[in-house]
């Protein structure tokens, strides 16, 4: 919920598996969440990151690493580059 002033006064906001798009519950203790940086043409971090929710499920079946490459090339070609 957002106030009159525009801020967000939620005290919990769920995330949503990046792979599933399944919302990642309070008691799933086996989701993790990547921020992946961009760099630029030297190799020096832009500030910017890429954020990246897996869910408990997704690492139970052995597909996150998967999921992440795919996730991650549907993203760099969304950009607009090529690898």
């Amino acid at each position: 919920m957002i106030n009159n002033e525009g801020q967000n006064v939620d005290l919990y906001i769920p995330r949503k598996c990046s792979a599933t798009n399944r919302l990642i519950h309070a008691k799933d203790r086996a989701s993790v969440q990547l921020n992946i940086g961009h760099v630029d043409a030297n190799g020096v971090f832009t500030g910017d990151c890429t954020v990246m929710a897996l869910s408990g499920f997704v690492r139970s079946l052995g597909d996150a690493d998967a999921a992440v490459d795919r996730i991650w090339l549907k993203t760099f070609e969304a950009a607009g580059k090529s690898i």
